[in-house]
Protein backbone atom coordinates (compact mmCIF):
# COMPACT_ATOMS: atom_id res chain seq x y z
CA UNK A 1 0.00 0.00 0.00
CA UNK A 2 1.61 3.33 -1.01
CA UNK A 3 2.18 5.71 2.18
CA UNK A 4 2.23 9.48 0.16
CA UNK A 5 -1.10 10.90 -0.43
CA UNK A 6 -1.21 11.31 -3.87
CA UNK A 7 1.51 9.86 -6.79
CA UNK A 8 3.21 13.99 -6.76
CA UNK A 9 4.05 13.56 -3.56
CA UNK A 10 5.46 9.72 -3.90
CA UNK A 11 7.41 11.28 -7.00
CA UNK A 12 8.84 13.98 -4.87
CA UNK A 13 9.13 11.36 -1.72
CA UNK A 14 11.89 9.48 -4.02
CA UNK A 15 13.30 12.61 -5.27
CA UNK A 16 14.44 13.34 -1.84
CA UNK A 17 15.45 9.85 -0.75
CA UNK A 18 17.91 9.94 -3.63
CA UNK A 19 19.71 13.20 -2.55
CA UNK A 20 20.73 11.14 0.30
CA UNK A 21 23.19 9.38 -2.14
CA UNK A 22 26.10 10.82 -3.62
CA UNK A 23 26.88 8.31 -6.30
CA UNK A 24 25.06 6.38 -9.02
CA UNK A 25 26.37 2.93 -7.59
CA UNK A 26 24.74 3.66 -4.35
CA UNK A 27 21.30 4.95 -5.90
CA UNK A 28 21.63 1.31 -8.19
CA UNK A 29 22.10 -0.36 -5.06
CA UNK A 30 19.37 1.13 -3.14
CA UNK A 31 16.96 0.73 -6.41
CA UNK A 32 17.54 -3.07 -6.49
CA UNK A 33 17.53 -3.32 -2.41
CA UNK A 34 13.99 -2.01 -3.61
CA UNK A 35 12.87 -4.49 -5.58
CA UNK A 36 13.95 -6.78 -3.27
CA UNK A 37 10.94 -5.88 -1.40
CA UNK A 38 8.51 -6.66 -4.30
CA UNK A 39 5.60 -9.04 -3.32
CA UNK A 40 5.77 -12.29 -4.64
CA UNK A 41 4.34 -12.90 -7.75
CA UNK A 42 2.41 -16.08 -8.58
CA UNK A 43 3.42 -18.75 -10.77
CA UNK A 44 0.42 -18.55 -12.79
CA UNK A 45 0.52 -14.88 -13.20
CA UNK A 46 3.34 -15.73 -15.47
CA UNK A 47 1.32 -15.91 -18.55
CA UNK A 48 2.13 -14.15 -22.45
CA UNK A 49 -0.55 -11.51 -21.63
CA UNK A 50 1.13 -9.85 -18.89
CA UNK A 51 4.54 -10.49 -19.98
CA UNK A 52 5.91 -6.43 -21.21
CA UNK A 53 7.23 -6.51 -24.77
CA UNK A 54 9.88 -4.24 -25.11
CA UNK A 55 12.06 -5.39 -21.95
CA UNK A 56 15.62 -7.14 -22.50
CA UNK A 57 14.52 -8.98 -19.29
CA UNK A 58 11.12 -10.78 -18.65
CA UNK A 59 8.57 -8.57 -16.85
CA UNK A 60 5.31 -9.40 -15.79
CA UNK A 61 2.49 -7.14 -14.78
CA UNK A 62 -1.09 -8.44 -13.27
CA UNK A 63 -3.62 -5.63 -12.30
CA UNK A 64 -7.08 -5.23 -10.97
CA UNK A 65 -9.53 -2.91 -9.74
CA UNK A 66 -9.57 -2.50 -6.16
CA UNK A 67 -12.69 -0.16 -5.86
CA UNK A 68 -12.11 3.29 -7.10
CA UNK A 69 -7.92 2.20 -7.62
CA UNK A 70 -6.01 0.01 -9.83
CA UNK A 71 -3.82 -2.56 -7.84
CA UNK A 72 -0.71 -3.85 -9.83
CA UNK A 73 1.92 -6.42 -8.99
CA UNK A 74 4.78 -6.90 -11.15
CA UNK A 75 7.91 -9.34 -11.19
CA UNK A 76 11.43 -9.21 -13.30
CA UNK A 77 14.03 -11.77 -13.21
CA UNK A 78 16.66 -9.09 -13.03
CA UNK A 79 17.37 -7.23 -10.36
CA UNK A 80 17.91 -3.88 -11.47
CA UNK A 81 14.57 -4.30 -13.15
CA UNK A 82 12.78 -5.54 -10.00
CA UNK A 83 14.15 -2.14 -8.72
CA UNK A 84 12.72 0.08 -11.59
CA UNK A 85 9.23 -1.92 -10.91
CA UNK A 86 9.41 -1.07 -7.58
CA UNK A 87 10.11 2.68 -8.11
CA UNK A 88 7.14 2.35 -10.25
CA UNK A 89 5.05 0.91 -8.28
CA UNK A 90 5.84 3.21 -5.23
CA UNK A 91 4.23 5.97 -7.87
CA UNK A 92 1.50 4.58 -9.16
CA UNK A 93 0.29 1.92 -7.75
CA UNK A 94 -3.20 1.47 -5.86
CA UNK A 95 -3.99 4.72 -7.45
CA UNK A 96 -7.44 5.93 -9.02
CA UNK A 97 -6.94 5.80 -12.82
CA UNK A 98 -7.60 9.39 -13.55
CA UNK A 99 -4.75 10.06 -10.87
CA UNK A 100 -2.38 7.48 -12.70
CA UNK A 101 -2.73 8.64 -15.79
CA UNK A 102 -2.70 12.62 -15.24
CA UNK A 103 0.59 11.95 -13.55
CA UNK A 104 4.09 12.49 -16.00
CA UNK A 105 6.88 10.54 -14.64
CA UNK A 106 9.35 13.78 -14.10
CA UNK A 107 11.38 11.53 -11.93
CA UNK A 108 13.07 9.79 -14.38
CA UNK A 109 13.84 13.35 -15.79
CA UNK A 110 14.68 14.76 -12.11
CA UNK A 111 16.68 11.32 -11.22
CA UNK A 112 18.94 11.45 -14.37
CA UNK A 113 17.32 7.83 -14.89
CA UNK A 114 16.78 8.09 -18.34
CA UNK A 115 20.52 8.90 -18.79
CA UNK A 116 22.28 6.56 -16.26
CA UNK A 117 20.18 3.40 -17.68
CA UNK A 118 21.57 0.97 -20.50
CA UNK A 119 19.25 2.10 -23.75
CA UNK A 120 17.74 -1.73 -23.36
CA UNK A 121 16.77 -0.57 -19.79
CA UNK A 122 15.59 2.38 -20.71
CA UNK A 123 13.41 1.12 -23.09
CA UNK A 124 12.06 -1.67 -20.84
CA UNK A 125 11.07 0.71 -18.22
CA UNK A 126 8.90 3.27 -21.03
CA UNK A 127 7.08 -0.22 -21.43
CA UNK A 128 6.21 -0.77 -18.66
CA UNK A 129 5.52 2.67 -17.57
CA UNK A 130 3.63 2.73 -20.75
CA UNK A 131 1.30 -0.44 -19.95
CA UNK A 132 0.53 1.33 -16.63
CA UNK A 133 -0.78 4.30 -18.52
CA UNK A 134 -2.42 1.71 -20.74
CA UNK A 135 -4.63 -0.12 -18.19
CA UNK A 136 -5.38 3.21 -16.77
CA UNK A 137 -6.77 4.49 -19.76
CA UNK A 138 -8.79 1.10 -20.55
CA UNK A 139 -9.93 0.98 -16.25
CA UNK A 140 -11.02 4.97 -16.49
CA UNK A 141 -15.02 4.93 -16.54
Amino acid sequence: MTTEATAEQAQQALLEEFEMFDNWMDRYQYIIDMGKQLPDFPEEWKTPERKIQGCQSNVWIHHRRDGDTLHFDAVSDAAIVSGLIAVLMRIYNDRPPSEIRSTSPHFLQDLGLDKHLSPTRSNGLHAMLAKIYEVAESEAA
